[in-house]
């Protein structure tokens, strides 16, 4: 088995979705960078790697095996034991991640530049370890995005930043959804595309809310943001949400 050793990780918790595993380049001062001492290194297929980055579902039982207590950490002087700990790769992308002592991917990590090259160079000539298990169907099936969950497709291209607010929006516009409150959703579409009042004084609540979500799901602008900001005013955890993220810094 092929093993690193003094890998940087910045472990992002319950990401389901790889796009927010955050590349080096957006890691930020006030995010929690721990050292592995130690960590085995395993190369796998792109549909098992898109899985496990893209997922939290089991993991294959041989894979689990075959990293079990290999990996350490070292903090404070100290070299802790992990029991589920590994990096993969397809030879495309790279990711490490921690259990936690689970069967799920909880943990993910994206490595630093100079570790990721090293990872390419070391697999370069290896073949991919081929793993079985009883959730391999699902490997094949495509999966459901949603409001609380948005496709690729709507966070491509944007700054860390930008996806947590976009992701923040999201949140706010699910909010608005639950009160099925006709005025309300009416007005707020009207703030978001005054141009179309009087077509969305004739909407019901699904008409307008439909709208709205569609043309505000691509891209993101200044026009976001300003209307983010709106909606989530009087909202205490919305604009907790939203001063932290105006308050981060990137390295």
């Amino acid at each position: 088995m092929l093993y690193l050793h003094d890998v940087w990780v910045n472990w992002f918790e319950g990401e389901e979705n790889g796009y927010n595993v955050c590349h080096f380049h957006e890691w930020r001062k006030d995010d929690s960078v721990e050292l592995l001492d130690q960590v085995p290194l395993i190369k796998i297929d792109s549909t098992l790697f898109h899985y496990i980055e893209n997922d939290l579902m089991e993991l294959p039982g041989q894979l689990l095996n075959d990293v079990f207590q290999k990996s350490y950490l070292r903090k404070n002087h100290e070299r802790i034991q992990l029991d589920y700990c590994f990096v993969v790769t397809d030879g495309t992308g790279i990711l490490a991640v921690d259990t936690i002592g689970y069967n799920i991917p909880i943990r993910k990590s994206r490595l630093i530049p100079r570790q990721e090259q090293l990872v390419y160079d070391m697999v370069s000539d290896q073949a991919p370890t081929p793993y079985k298990f009883q959730q391999s169907d699902k490997l094949h099936a495509s999966k459901e995005y949603h409001i609380l969950s948005p496709s690729p497709v709507f966070m491509s291209g944007l700054t860390r930043k930008e996806r947590q607010l976009k992701q923040l929006l999201f949140m706010a516009l699910d909010q608005l959804y639950s009160t099925k409150n006709v005025a309300e959703i009416r007005y707020w579409y009207t703030d978001w595309d005054p141009a179309k009042y009087k077509e969305i004084q004739h909407m019901n609540f699904e008409e307008a809310w439909k709208g709205l979500y569609e043309e505000i799901q691509y891209g993101w602008s200044k026009r976001h943001v300003d209307f983010c900001e709106n909606l989530i005013k009087g909202q205490p955890f919305f604009e907790k949400l939203w001063e932290l993220e105006q308050e981060t810094r990137v390295n």
